[in-house]
């Protein structure tokens, strides 16, 4: 199959909009556009693709967000590059299938088209069911996957119903083939998680924290992000003043400034090779509020994937600082290793003795200094212990 049996280009009237000549420097200018005329752009050397999924019969209380992909692409096309030499394309809009099951299969198959080439797409939602689509492209990648959503809420909902925006993590869980490593929440809010899914989040050795931990330090979310390959990002994370275009939004949540930080440590990932945006809907928005900000934060995260520093050790170590730190008075011992080239930290989960070799790639994780320092005062990260216990 071929990308151009999948997807629709972008409309005339939002590329090239009457009486409007865009700046040289805008996104639309430097972007390779699926347009009618001109066909799906060359893909050679490109590493992020635009993908809008015009689907919202996966949403329960957000009817109206499948038309966010046009409206985003109105704010995104008039951002200014930065310096930036990734070349990226947008490649329209997946057409929506005769059943919502259909459109799932559709980015599944796009996804995974592009990721074998080593092009990560940027998808523009939609419901956020849409990211149970764009996980099950890594099936046949034969690799196990991490998945961070960054979301008020864990989306346990009840597997036994069809999938939809609110259970579609139960079926990422539950549903074969089993492809799944970790799962990281960041951001969740107590009040809209019932306590057994908090149980089960801890009985399964998930990394979630709750929304006051990262709106005291930000820059906590970076290594969580690192680690991840999948990275999904449900709007009602964000609080309701910052973008009002989400029936599901609180007045609690990140700041505008704050999604736009995230959004940068995920492109900054060397590992994360897809990226989603999902919940914002035209129809309730407030003067193109939240549709701005999903422009800005699709900005943000190609910003980041340009500022790459291609650290992530997934073979040699030898040029990493080593720091060892025994812990129990020396009863055992972490290791932690830090890149010359970025100053970020990683600390050695000892899976060897497993021998399962599709947990090699998780055998660094990704941490901070906060946690080296911790470690120095006899505390175990706990990002370690659930490494740990996931890899047993």
């Amino acid at each position: 199959m071929n990308l151009e049996d999948f997807l629709a280009p972008v409309r005339d009237s939002i590329a090239n909009p009457q009486h409007k000549d865009w700046h040289p420097q805008s996104l639309a200018s430097n972007l390779q556009i699926h347009l009618e005329v001109q066909g799906i752009p060359e893909l050679d050397g490109v590493k992020m693709a635009i993908i809008g999924v015009i689907e919202d019969r996966g949403s329960l209380n957000n009817q109206g967000c499948k038309s966010a992909p046009d409206e985003v692409r109105r704010y995104l096309y008039s951002l200014y590059c930065g310096k930036w030499n990734v070349p990226i394309v947008d490649l329209g809009n997946l057409y929506p299938g005769e059943t919502i099951t259909d459109t799932y299969e559709g980015l599944r198959e796009v996804c995974y088209l592009l990721l074998k080439e080593g092009i990560s797409p940027i998808i523009i939602g939609g419901s956020q069911d849409i990211t149970y689509g764009n996980y099950r492209a890594y099936d046949r990648l034969e690799q196990t996957v991490n998945l961070v959503s960054i979301d008020s809420r864990f989306d346990l909902g009840e597997q036994e119903q069809d999938l939809n925006e609110e259970n579609f993590l139960s079926h990422v869980i539950l549903k074969k083939p089993y492809i799944l490593f970790n799962y990281s929440n960041i951001g969740y809010q107590t009040y809209f998680a019932n306590q057994e899914e908090i149980d089960l989040m801890e009985k399964m050795y998930f990394d979630v924290n709750r929304l006051g931990y990262f709106k005291n330090n930000i820059t906590e979310t970076e290594p969580i992000l690192r680690d991840a390959d999948i990275v999904t990002f449900d709007l009602s994370a964000v609080r309701q003043p910052d973008a009002p275009g989400n029936l599901n939004a609180s007045p609690n949540g990140f700041s505008g400034e704050e999604a736009c930080a995230i959004s940068r440590y995920s492109g900054i990932s060397d590992k994360v090779s897809s990226f989603g945006i999902y919940g914002c809907n035209p129809s309730k928005d407030h003067n193109g509020q939240t549709s701005h900000l999903v422009a800005q934060m699709i900005w943000y995260f190609i910003e980041g994937y340009n500022s790459r520093k291609g650290d992530y050790p997934f073979a040699s170590k030898n040029e990493y600082q080593r720091f060892t730190v025994l812990m129990d008075e020396g009863e055992h011992e972490l290791v932690f290793y830090k890149s010359p080239l970025s100053d970020r930290w990683w600390i050695e989960v000892p899976m060897p003795a497993i021998g399962n070799t599709m947990h090699e790639r998780h055998k660094l994780i990704p941490c901070s200094h906060s946690d080296y320092i911790r470690a120095c005062e006899n505390e175990t990260p706990l990002r370690w212990w659930h490494a740990m216990k996931k890899a047993l």
